[in-house]
């Protein structure tokens, strides 16, 4: 079933994590934030959602890299009952991806929590900062990678962030497979 993430809370602030990544190092969120943003982005291995865009995610997190913008993927996915998306299989999709980002294993879901993440994916860019600006789609896929020329509605965005501070006034709401939380 599909969830869709909420609107921006303009200039909510960045909550800091540390956490290991498939490339056996360990980041926080100072190691990851550029110059001039930083986009945080809760994705997983299975999600339909995810695989229909994570070309276009790696193209995104390339070129906004270019332009000061810092990013992070993160995977927060209950591995027990989602095993695809176990750090084994995290480590795998990323060096088969060649992921020009981290890729965090949030093996205890307290980030996805701080975050209030909802779905695989949901987009967090933050201005140089740290304060929100944007929590938007990618652009208008769905659980089908939508044409090449669909408006890079994230991109745009962060590329605005990256230039003034501010994120666009009206946001899409990204929209995938809920965060699978642990049994409490």
């Amino acid at each position: 079933m599909a969830t869709t993430a909420p609107v921006c809370d303009f200039g909510w602030k960045a909550p800091e994590f540390t956490l290991p990544a498939t490339d056996g190092r360990t980041y926080s969120l100072g190691d990851i934030r550029g110059p001039n943003g930083t986009l945080i982005v809760f994705i997983c291995n299975h999600c339909p959602y995810v695989l229909a865009v994570i070309d276009r995610i790696i193209r995104d997190a390339r070129e906004l890299a270019d332009h000061g913008v810092g990013s992070a993927a993160i995977c927060s996915n209950d591995a027990t009952t989602h095993p695809a998306d176990s750090f084994e299989n995290m480590k795998k999709m990323a060096r088969d991806r060649s992921f020009p980002f981290p890729y965090l294993h949030d093996e205890d879901q307290s980030v996805a929590r701080a975050y209030d993440a909802a779905c695989t994916p949901d987009f967090f860019g933050f201005d140089a900062d740290l304060g929100l600006q944007y929590r938007g789609r990618l652009d208008a896929s769905r659980r089908e990678t939508g044409p090449d020329d669909l408006r890079r509605d994230l991109f745009e965005a962060m590329m605005g962030v990256a230039r003034t501070g501010r994120g666009p006034a009206d946001q899409i709401p990204s929209m995938g497979c809920s965060i699978k939380w642990k049994a409490a």
